[in-house]
This record gives C-alpha cells, sequence and structure tokens, in this order.
C-alpha cells in the first residue's frame, strides 16, 4: 500500500519537474512508467509498490543536469531527498538509488535488484508509434535547423543501434510485454522503405 502522503508528496514536489524536460521524457512519460513499473510489481511478489512507485517518479530526476550522466544524477537526488526518510528506512533508501541508477537502457551491467529490473522494463515500454515518435522528438530537440535527410540518418542510426537484434537494449524481465513489442519493432527497422514514410510523416506533424 502506497501512504497517500507519500503519493502527494510526489505529485507536488517531484512529477511536476517533468514540465521542463524534452517531450520524450514529459509528464507524461514519467506518469507511464510509473502505470507500467506498478502494474509489473504485481507479478513479483517481493516487491514492494512503495520502492517501485518512487523509484519510478525519480527515474529520470537527473536530466535537469544532463542526458549523459542523467540516471546517476537521479540516484544522487533520490539518495539526498530527506523527506523520503518519513517513509523509508536507509537500507530502502539505498535500494531505490541503485534501481535509479540502474534503469539506463545502455547500461552495461543487469540491475542490481528486481526494482532496478522493473523500472528499467517500465522505461522501455516498447510502443511502436511512442518509440518511433520519441526518436524524431529528441532528434528536433538537439539540432531544430538541421534538414530532414540529417534528421533520418540520426533517427536510423539510433533505432539500428538501440532497438535492431544485437543492439544495446537489453530486456531483464521475461514476464514483460516488450519482447513481443521488440520484435514488430524490428519488423518495421529492417523495412526502411516503410520507416523512412513512417519517419517523414512524423518529422512533419512535429515540425508544425
Amino acid at each position: 500500500m502506497i501512504p497517500q502522503a507519500l503519493i502527494h508528496y510526489v505529485e507536488t514536489e517531484i512529477i511536476p519537474r517533468y514540465e521542463h524536460f524534452d517531450k520524450a521524457h514529459n509528464r507524461s512519460h514519467v506518469q507511464t512508467v510509473i502505470d507500467e513499473s506498478l502494474a509489473l510489481a504485481k507479478l513479483y511478489p517481493q516487491a514492494d509498490e512503495r520502492l517501485v512507485y518512487t523509484i519510478a517518479a525519480y527515474h529520470d530526476t537527473g536530466l535537469c543536469r544532463d542526458r549523459a550522466t542523467h540516471h546517476l544524477v537521479s540516484g544522487e537526488i533520490i539518495a539526498a531527498d530527506s523527506n523520503l526518510l518519513q517513509w523509508f528506512d536507509k537500507e530502502e533508501m539505498a535500494i531505490m538509488r541503485e534501481a535509479v541508477e540502474d534503469h539506463r537502457a545502455s547500461s552495461d551491467h543487469e540491475p542490481r535488484s528486481i526494482y532496478g529490473k522493473i523500472v528499467a522494463e517500465a522505461d522501455r515500454i516498447i510502443d511502436t508509434d511512442i518509440t518511433l515518435r520519441r526518436t524524431v522528438q529528441y532528434g528536433l530537440k538537439q539540432n531544430p535547423v538541421a534538414d530532414e535527410v540529417w534528421h533520418y540518418q540520426r533517427f536510423h542510426k539510433h533505432l539500428m543501434e538501440k532497438y535492431a537484434p544485437g543492439g544495446y537494449l537489453k530486456l531483464w524481465l521475461p514476464d514483460s510485454k516488450n519482447a513481443e513489442r521488440l520484435k514488430e519493432l524490428q519488423s518495421i527497422i529492417a523495412d526502411e522503405v516503410r520507416l523512412k514514410s513512417i519517419f517523414h510523416r512524423m518529422f512533419e506533424e512535429e515540425k508544425r
């Protein structure tokens, strides 16, 4: 059971921070990760939903500094938040910090606990439309003046490096919906004519 006071604190002090991040990491994104994390937690009785909820809420807060180290900065933020000591002991605080640090898709190690695996899996919500659109949005935020050719090349390179067979994306929970969704996405990435068509439509929509 998640204490109402904790929910109120997170909803008023933590979630609003996402309003300052890019479209791919906005308030809608963190809410989706929270919802997906709590759904996954139901499959793992050993997972305490208080921790699951809080980890998901803090997982991208480090974007206030930069993207490259945001997972580590998010860990620092959750560890330094003394308000959380109303609901968690020091051992739980350490578990939450580790889980937040371990959530990054390009991480070179397996998450250290079930909590890290849950938030990592929830953050990898593989929905073909959302994944492709977020990739377009991120490129436009980074280089809004570049032409469509440049953006497609960046878009394609990112998808190949992360989602194609052999890419760095790792799925840690066999019970999640992501494995089947990843196959669907990979079939689109492999069909470059279809991929270019989808990219062009999304690129035009996002530029408006």
